[in-house]
């Protein structure tokens, strides 16, 4: 008999966040292929008669090409087996889940997709920016600041101010990022926060505008940038307290700048 693949979202790293299902999942798992940022708590989950194995692409470095992934499924499924497909945050956002789906519905395999909670919720909500506001915010934007050589660019060319921008994967061309969100229209004085090892004790928080964006410091991956008004909103008090981050500057039209401790160094994958 043919197993059968999930598509199981991990969420943004706190295990308590997991659902139900894809914790369920997991348990019964005869073999789990897992992306590379997924946290040690969530793979503790898995069993011990399990087989875990990393098939994770980070920072650009592909250790394993989409074809060979592609075909691990298909043949772990073929022998039967319950096959966990584990990515982080929700399979269907930048996950490829599209490419894998269709591979495994060409091969006649029974496939199911878990829903995982997504970076960009989890970020917001461990700085408490509200992606939307009914005042100033009334639509989301959500694009890859890391995108395949062949494939479309997914940037607008034009961005209303009321637009929250929602940026995975944004590398570490902060000055580039910054370049592309003013030229569609935002301000400089549009606020954005980076957010780094969402939801997890390792979380990372840098409040700045798109201008001061070239200058702040590499945080590490997984990480990504939230640009819009709503970041006003952002719990500034959580931030000097969990982070030791100290206010620089602030004014009535810009947001507070915050910096890492004096005798800190920067982060990077």
């Amino acid at each position: 008999m043919k197993g059968k693949v999930y598509l199981v979202g991990a969420g943004p790293g706190d295990p308590e966040l997991l659902t139900v299902k894809a914790f369920k999942a997991l348990k019964r798992a005869d073999v789990v292929l897992h992306d590379e940022l997924i946290s040690p708590e969530i793979l503790a989950l898995v069993p011990k008669t399990a087989q875990l194995r990393s098939v994770g692409k980070r920072g650009g470095r592909k250790n394993i090409r989409q074809e060979e992934i592609n075909a691990l499924l298909v043949q772990f499924a073929l022998l039967g087996m319950q096959v966990v497909r584990l990515k982080g945050g929700d399979p269907m956002i930048f996950g490829r889940a599209g490419e894998e789906i269709e591979v495994l519905r060409r091969a006649g395999i029974e496939v199911e997709v878990v829903p995982g909670v997504t970076a960009a919720l989890g970020a917001a909500a461990s700085a408490q920016i509200p992606l939307t506001h009914r005042e100033i915010s009334s639509a989301v934007l959500v694009v890859t600041g890391h995108s395949s050589e062949d494939g479309p660019d997914n940037w607008p060319g034009h961005l209303s101010p009321e637009t929250t921008v929602v940026v995975y994967m944004p590398g570490y061309s902060y000055e580039k990022t910054a370049h592309r969100l003013m030229a569609a229209g935002l301000k400089e004085s549009t606020p954005c926060a980076l957010i780094s090892h969402a939801t997890t004790s390792e979380k990372q928080v840098y409040r700045t505008t798109l201008a001061a964006l070239p200058q702040v410091p590499r945080l590490p991956a997984p990480a990504l940038l939230v640009a819009g008004e709503v970041v006003r909103f952002a719990d500034h008090h959580s931030l000097d307290q969990q982070f030791g981050w100290v206010a620089e500057a602030s004014s009535n039209e810009a947001p507070l700048h915050f910096l890492a401790p004096t005798g800190s160094q920067e982060q990077s994958e």
